[in-house]
């Protein structure tokens, strides 16, 4: 750090810019550490203003850490139904039911104990120790690296270990010995809202006197970027497959990608194969049947984290055999407007709206 900083001026310039600019949350109404918790669960990878409705909903449902313990599976995923990385919901449930088992129903406040809970890494810890009880415990997440990055003209990205580990110790040495939590939230919240990555709003930083690379003028040079991952692209058959007024769908494999959601049957295309090659093997490998495929009902495009999606969906019967699923945990016969209870992956969603709009056509099939 250099010699004209001063940790306890920065501390000061941005608790007071926090306590003025904060953004009204539905998690920071109190210091819950059950709601805390939930809130960190459920930002990790996901924007602010995507969670604060799911949150709302999720708290109705499940108002105490005893409620989500005690729930079934099926309606926690229902309720991440949309969020995305569904380990998440399992991993919270799961979580919920360790604390009540081992720890009387009281999140722990050890940091050597909380993460010990599934799904809880060294940012959630941070995050829930240090705004529900206030312990001298640091956060990083991406907006957080940013500022500090930027502050200290740190050619540091997090991107391995050691970037990271450089990135926790600085972040350490920063914290006040009192209001950590807030200080904690006030350096993401100046990440989230002021420090952009693209066209950072300098003139309105409270700390814009300490910031070196505002100084210099290298604010967007600042945090070295990172070589995003490879993203492949990936060409998916479905059959919505209807049977006097029902819809066969089954449920993923625990453990599997997106494993407890509910799907359409179908797969992957082989080399060479056309959506409805592709949707006759799959059916035929899956469920022991063979198909009459009707009309084409959609394409989805679905972008994940590493590869895109693109889902095509028809209207279908079976043809001939004895209906045998082998790759599925569960599967049901359900009318269409049952189908809205289901937790389902975002994609599978999007064909669920449309069978909305074409009840009609697909009761009469």
């Amino acid at each position: 750090m250099p010699p004209r900083f001063s940790p306890k001026t920065l501390q000061r310039q941005l608790l007071n810019w926090y306590e003025e600019e904060k953004r009204e949350m539905p998690w920071r109404n109190n210091r819950d550490p059950y709601r805390i918790l939930v809130s960190e669960f459920m930002l990790q990878q996901t924007q602010v203003k995507t969670v604060i409705p799911y949150f709302e909903r999720w708290i109705k449902s499940f108002p105490t850490l005893q409620k989500l313990a005690q729930a079934r599976e099926s309606t926690v995923l229902k309720h991440w139904e949309g969020l995305g990385y569904y380990s998440r919901a399992r991993n919270l449930r799961k979580t919920a039911q360790i604390i009540q088992q081992e720890y009387s129903g009281k999140v722990p406040e050890s940091l050597s104990e909380i993460m010990k809970l599934p799904g809880v890494g060294r940012y959630t810890a941070g995050a829930v120790l240090s705004i529900a009880f206030d312990q001298r415990v640091p956060v990083l997440d991406g907006n957080v690296k940013r500022v500090l990055s930027r502050i200290f003209l740190l050619k540091e990205n997090g991107g391995n270990r050691k970037s990271e580990n450089v990135l926790w110790e600085v972040m350490q040495n920063l914290l006040p010995k009192m209001e950590t939590g807030n200080f904690n939230q006030a350096f993401m919240e100046l990440g989230a809202t002021v420090c952009l990555p693209k066209k950072p709003l300098c003139l309105l930083c409270p700390l814009k006197r300490t910031c070196q690379a505002q100084e210099s003028g290298k604010q967007n040079h600042y945090p070295p970027r990172k070589q995003p991952p490879p993203s492949s692209k990936i060409e998916v058959s479905a059959g919505v497959i209807l049977r006097r007024n029902k819809i066969f769908i089954q449920k993923r494999k625990t453990g599997g990608l997106m494993g407890g959601l509910w799907e359409f049957p179908g797969g992957k295309f082989e080399p060479g194969e056309s959506p409805e090659q592709c949707l006759h093997r799959e059916i035929q490998e899956e469920l022991g049947v063979t198909l009459h495929i009707d009309e084409k009902l959609m394409v989805v495009k679905h972008s994940y984290t590493r590869f895109r999606v693109t889902l095509h969906v028809f209207f279908c019967r079976i043809r001939s055999g004895r209906l045998s699923p082998t790759a599925c945990e569960e599967w049901d016969w359900v009318k269409m407007e049952e189908l809205e209870t289901y937790p389902f992956p975002a994609a599978n969603v999007k064909i669920i709206k449309r069978l909305m709009t074409t009840r009609g056509r697909a009761s009469s099939t």
